[in-house]
């Protein structure tokens, strides 16, 4: 770190001493949500939304349940005072949905805003001017008293005009902006000086919000003022202590969800994130964090994949494909040791037992994803990986042993393309190292019953035909017996594993052996349209593989020897 000069920088000042009671305390329920897409994530883009953007990202918003939304601001922006206009002409707005508009402490701004509202039923006026110590010195060059001013001047405007539309249920909103590096003590002297001219009760409370503008400290600093403030502001029980968290140092959702525990109420963000500078805070990721505890979120997040596409739409903005909870890749396992654990997980979940799958927080279903991305595999991947795609995608379930013999042969193809592989990639890849036809292909069989089981099989070598027959407890007994009556070689089943596969496959029935042949260890594997004979092809293909790499060993020997 030669290149920078960390002593520039001073690290936030703690918060005064106090009863510190939110580390001890647990989460169990949802806040309530505010939606900032349509202003501050709006500001925060290259080319702002038009009109009929705002209308699109409108109905999510209300789609996905959220209650309190910020639509603009209408006394600055002609589109913003065109879409409010939108909202309230076309009736837009649901009975169960309050919107909210953003204004500066000027007169002729809070005039312009209400007129922007005339018709509406029920709103929040949101009235904010700067606080920290850095835009009192060195913007506006102004004392504490100066900006307390501009504060109360501001309140007794908003009030005045609430009062000429008593129809309306009017809700007032205060922000000292740039709380989180405002002076504490200012920040509740001056939330008591607007609480002053509104007079809130707990009948009609109003909304303090106390954003971290710009993240300048970690989100256990955020907790502490927001507690603290919470402490010691009067008339708690008429005020609703909201917070909007900015994602500056990376924060923002930790920075809100421990505010919540620190006595929050309130969350103004964004969905997935978007705005100023690293953005707001994510409402859909902290909505999931409840979720995964057990908490109801309250909203609607069943339809994630349409949250993304509007807001990608109406943004400009794509989304990461690791994003939390939602991002295309977040269920999704590369590694072998994850692969696994997740197969093995699965087998053993319930429907009627809390989710318990290792490296899945929660059941992808649940928010409209399906397992047919939780493993892929690469050159990454492990056993576990190929072998949930076979079961998956085909019914094939592996055999340990014939996992180990085949994981090699996906690696290495999977290094050759330089990508992942599909299930279907993979059980090629099995086909073409475990399943040989030749030289020797089966063209017949017929099973008898006695003592032991006998066999009479038709074997074709190119267009020669061989019959054999042996007798066993089995058919594939009775099969390694009439082979090596006719081969002499020594040939024996150290395992064997077959089973059924769906309906809907060609071949209805797997098997796999691994034999020794002559000392040789060889895995095998077969398909057909039922057991035994799959059993019998799957025998076979080892004894074609053995003489095969017998071949082989013969060839390089004698080139070695002629050397």
């Amino acid at each position: 770190m030669s290149a920078f000069d960390h002593r520039k920088y001073r690290p936030a000042p703690r918060v005064p001493a106090f009863d510190r009671t939110w580390p001890d305390k647990d989460l169990d329920r949802a806040p309530i949500w505010v939606s900032e897409d349509l202003r501050d994530g709006n500001q925060a883009l290259l080319e702002p939304m038009t009109v009929e953007q705002k209308k699109r990202f409108w109905h999510q918003i209300v789609k996905v349940g959220i209650k309190e939304v910020m639509v603009g601001f209408p006394s600055a922006s002609q589109p913003d005072y065109d879409f409010v206009r939108w909202l309230i002409d076309e009736d837009q707005i649901p009975e169960d949905v309050t919107i909210a508009v953003l204004v500066q402490c000027r007169e002729h701004l809070i005039e312009k805003t209400f007129e922007s509202l005339v018709g509406v039923k029920r709103a929040i006026i949101h009235l904010y001017n700067s606080t920290s110590t850095v835009q009192r010195e060195r913007v506006f060059e102004m004392d504490r008293g100066g900006i307390t001013d501009i504060a109360v001047q501001g309140a007794t405007w908003v009030k005045t005009y609430a009062d000429q539309y008593p129809d309306v249920e009017w809700r007032f909103e205060y922000t000292p902006e740039s709380f989180s590096s405002t002076e504490i003590d200012f920040s509740l002297s001056i939330c008591e000086a607007v609480m002053d001219v509104w007079q809130p009760t707990p009948e009609t409370r109003c909304i303090l919000n106390l954003p971290t503008t710009v993240e300048v400290a970690g989100p256990h600093h955020h907790a502490d003022q927001i507690e603290y403030f919470c402490q010691h502001i009067s008339r708690r029980d008429s005020v609703i202590i909201s917070v909007h968290t900015h994602n500056d140092r990376g924060g923002a959702v930790a920075s809100a969800e421990l505010a919540l525990l620190a006595g929050a109420d309130r969350v103004e963000g964004t969905l997935l994130g978007n705005g100023e500078r690293t953005g707001n805070m994510d409402i859909v990721t902290l909505a999931m964090n409840l979720y995964s505890q057990g908490i109801d979120p309250e909203l609607d997040l069943s339809n994630p994949d349409e949250i993304v596409q509007v807001v990608q739409e109406c943004t400009g903005i794509t989304m990461h494909p690791r994003h939390p909870w939602v991002g295309e890749m977040v269920y999704t396992a590369f590694s072998g040791s994850h692969q696994d654990a997740i197969r093995k997980s699965l087998k053993h979940q319930k429907d009627d037992e809390p989710w318990q799958v290792a490296y899945l927080p929660i059941d992808p279903r649940d928010i409209g994803r399906d397992y047919q991305a939780v493993i892929r595999v690469n050159s990454q991947s492990g056993k576990g990986g190929m072998a949930f795609l076979l079961e998956r995608d085909y019914g094939i379930n592996l055999p340990r042993w014939m996992m180990l013999a085949l994981a090699p042969y996906v690696q290495q193809e999977s290094e050759k393309r330089a990508s992942e592989l599909s299930s279907e990639m993979v059980r090629q890849v099995m086909f073409d190292h475990f399943s040989h036809q030749a030289p020797l292909a089966l063209a017949d069989y017929r099973l008898s019953k006695g003592q032991n089981e006998g066999i009479e099989v038709t074997l074709t070598q190119g267009d020669d035909t061989l019959r054999l027959e042996g007798t066993g407890n089995g058919a594939m007994s009775a099969f390694t017996h009439a082979w090596r009556q006719h081969a002499g070689s020594h040939v024996a089943i150290v395992d064997y594993s077959e089973h059924s596969l769906g309906g809907d496959s060609e071949a209805n029935a797997i098997a796999f052996v691994q034999l020794n042949v002559d000392g040789q260890r060889i895995c095998a594997v077969a398909e057909d349209s039922d057991t035994v004979s799959a059993s019998l092809k799957a025998l076979l293909s080892g004894i074609n593989a053995a003489q095969t790499q017998a071949s082989q060993d013969t060839l390089t020997r004698s080139e070695n020897a002629t050397v």
